[in-house]
């Protein structure tokens, strides 16, 4: 055969392939119906295990790569996954008509919630400064009122307190409750609106603005004072497979110090040593290594967020500066010890990682 019978062929095949995904999700809908029917679970971890053990081992049979086989696999059970949880979000439609506010839905994460709230059936207005004033749509958020079911304030922190204590003045009769990844700048705001007799929960989505399935992410309730509040805001995710936690605003803000914190610090430090290195980047790539790969990797993504938003998780947090601190003072150990040449010193800090993580499991 020649190379344009080959490719040809190949195309084909492809196709197939494709015919086959779409025969796939067609299943996944009529199994996601009969869970929903059943009142099931949309997620099945047993059955997912069963899935991938089949597929490692089938292309083992057929001399095709197992790692290749459960990556494939792994995709489609999220795919089928999404599918099913966007149809029943769909089927339950729980805004029936109900109006829902997105203070800062013009941003990234107010956005996905812009999206949420609109997959739901909710009547949704947004308002936000960088908007285009249109239907559904303003600049200022009290041109919009206060007359919803819900309002979400999703603006920058600092704003977002601001808000929250010029809503409390307004008392709206909805549910209130900010998304902020901090709470310490926000707990005056919210104490208002509990004072005043507002329903105010106080919600922090684990996750990022292109997040489209919820199984395996983490939504944090943070108690506000309002039980029913909380209840009401953990009620709109019902439909979702998120995972709910919940906590107090000082171990939220202080395991965020370093969940968040810690974590942005050290990616920003390891590139701007890069950066202030002299080390030209496209020579350091030739020579990367997977631990380098990785690392840049996170980094990058790190470099080309909101640095405006990262410094405020940095400067806002009560209980910021001790992930900081912990940061420079571990920096600071291993240099001495590579400059002292204390092998046994390095084992240990090494050693002392390895116990930690163990304890992970």
């Amino acid at each position: 055969m020649s190379l344009d019978d080959l490719r040809n062929q190949l195309s084909t095949i492809d196709r197939q392939i494709i015919e086959l995904m779409a025969e796939r999700q067609s299943v996944v809908g009529e199994i996601g119906s009969v869970k929903e029917a059943a009142g099931r679970a949309t997620r099945d971890f047993e059955r997912e295990k069963d899935v991938l053990d089949m597929a490692r081992s089938h292309a083992g049979d057929l001399g095709v790569d197992p790692n290749l086989a459960e990556e494939i696999l792994t995709s489609l059970i999220r795919a089928s996954l999404t599918h099913q949880e966007r149809s029943r979000l769909v089927a339950q439609a729980a805004g029936d008509g109900r109006r829902a506010l997105i203070i800062g839905g013009g941003g990234k994460m107010g956005g996905w919630f812009v999206d949420f709230f609109s997959s739901q059936g909710f009547l949704t207005v947004v308002a936000d400064t960088n908007l285009t004033p249109g239907p559904g749509r303003c600049l200022d958020w009290r041109q919009a009122g206060t007359d919803y079911d819900v309002i979400v304030v999703a603006a920058p922190m600092t704003v977002s307190g601001e808000i929250l204590l010029e809503l409390a003045e307004l008392k709206p009769q909805g549910l209130v409750f900010d998304i902020g990844s901090l709470k310490s700048p926000l707990r005056a705001g919210l104490a208002a609106l509990k004072d005043a007799g507002c329903k105010v929960a106080s919600i922090h989505p684990m996750f990022g603005p292109d997040t489209e399935l919820l199984s395996g992410r983490h939504m944090i309730f943070v108690d506000a004072g309002c039980t029913r509040a909380t209840t009401e805001a953990k009620a709109l995710f019902s439909a979702t497979m998120v995972d709910e936690l919940d906590m107090s605003f000082d171990d939220h803000d202080r395991l965020i110090a370093y969940v968040l914190g810690l974590s942005h610090a050290l990616n920003i430090a390891f590139f701007t040593a890069l950066a202030e290195s002299g080390e030209a980047a496209p020579k350091l790539a030739k020579l990367s290594s997977t631990t380098f790969d990785a690392q840049l990797l996170v980094s990058g993504a790190v470099a080309h967020d909101n640095p405006r938003m990262y410094f405020e998780i940095q400067n806002l947090n009560d209980f910021g500066m001790a992930p900081l601190d912990a940061l420079c003072d571990s920096a600071a150990r291993i240099r001495d010890v590579v400059a002292s040449g204390d092998e046994e010193g390095f084992v240990d800090l090494m050693q002392k990682g390895r116990d930690y993580f163990a304890t992970r499991k």
